[in-house]
């Protein structure tokens, strides 16, 4: 049965209240974002604002980091490294993922992603370049202009897969993929959820279909198939094979059909419903899902590929299928969850970002 191992962040006293949010080197406020490997542990602090960096996976409760980032100490907090501007800091830091040895950040509400060439191996490291935006100091969405495939508004997530770049573009409703890493300015070779780079209406201007979005907010995938967490319309789309075009997917989870997007807030929860799926992971033939506003995480044993409405076969966070609490309506213990909002999976370790907590917890999911 999968069981907590570690829990990073700042311990609830008596397990009564929600642990404090100040700023330390193991102390986060709303984190919602997460990376996992088997050297690395890497966490977007968001509201602190800040992306915190473990060389080394944690063995302990409440490890501290060894690197901030975004911020110039632990104990500082603030947007904008506090006013210090885009170049210096962050704005609400999203999703976090390493391709190839370099660190690439969705920094959500600067609308870019900032890239560094390495893992920083000190604190406060400035990046080494930008996509979205013109340079380290721009800030607007869309570059300031139009929407175009060269700049984003709002991009929650990032994903790689099959050597593709993804950008989960989550304020103009769309995914952006390109053949390999992307050059500053360079097209999207691909674009999913509007009929083009320059359109971004909500489920493309109509109801919700096998090929529109209302809040993409991240992608995940492997050679066969693309998934992506549509969390406004409460559910994951999937792709297979994975798309070279804009093109219908072909499974849905956990709606009944392609045109409904019910969030099931008057529904009794079960193997067969999502609210607000924020994050998506897959890895050793298995499905992750942080089902965010039903306070758990769903596992699928095999990667379901075509069809729609199929049940997860392991509920993280909740007794059972038919619990959806905060913290199971109880108190904050090693294995409830409260608004799990990122996730990440290396072997047989899974990190959430249980950002209504303000901590990450490490679990165990061999069985």
């Amino acid at each position: 049965m999968a069981h907590p191992l570690v829990w990073i962040g700042a311990q609830s006293p008596g397990a009564l209240a929600l642990p404090p949010a100040n700023p330390t080197p193991s102390q986060m406020y709303a984190p919602r974002g997460v990376y996992l490997d088997d050297h690395l542990l890497i966490v977007a602090d968001s509201g602190n604002h800040r992306v915190l960096i473990w060389h080394n996976v944690p063995e302990r409760d409440g490890q501290p980091a060894d690197i901030v980032l975004g911020q110039p100490d632990f104990y500082s907090e603030g947007l904008q490294a506090a006013g210090h501007g885009p170049r210096y800091g962050m704005y609400l830091p999203t999703g976090v993922i390493v391709i190839e040895g370099r660190l690439y950040i969705a920094d959500s509400w600067n609308h870019r992603v900032l890239v560094w060439n390495r893992i920083p191996e000190a604190s406060n490291t400035p990046p080494d370049g930008v996509i979205g935006q013109a340079d380290l100091d721009g800030c607007e969405p869309s570059r300031g202009g139009d929407v175009s495939g060269g700049g984003f508004y709002w991009p929650y997530g990032i994903g790689w897969v099959a050597s593709r770049f993804y950008v989960a573009d989550t304020g103009n409703r769309r995914v952006l993929g390109w053949n390999g890493i992307p050059e500053d300015r360079q097209r999207p070779d691909l674009v999913l959820g509007q009929n083009n780079e320059f359109s971004h209406a909500e489920n493309r201007g109509a109801a919700p279909s096998a090929h529109s979005f209302r809040w993409p907010h991240a992608v995940a995938g492997d050679a066969t198939t693309l998934y992506v967490a549509d969390a406004g319309n409460h559910r994951i789309l999937g792709w297979t094979p994975v798309p070279e075009r804009d093109e219908p997917a072909r499974l849905v989870l956990e709606q009944r059909d392609m045109s409904t997007a019910w969030e099931m807030l008057h529904l009794p929860p079960s193997a067969l419903a999502l609210r607000f799926p924020y994050a998506v992971a897959c890895a050793d033939g298995r499905l992750i899902v942080a089902d965010t506003a039903n306070n758990r995480v769903l596992i699928w044993r095999t990667l379901p590929r075509e069809g729609a409405f199929l049940p997860a076969d392991n509920v993280i966070g909740q007794p059972d299928f038919d619990g959806n609490g905060e913290n199971r309506w109880q108190a904050v213990e090693r294995d409830t969850l409260c608004w799990p909002y990122g996730i990440a999976v290396s072997n047989n370790w899974l990190a959430i970002a249980d950002s209504g907590n303000n901590r990450v917890m490490i679990w165990d999911i061999s069985v």
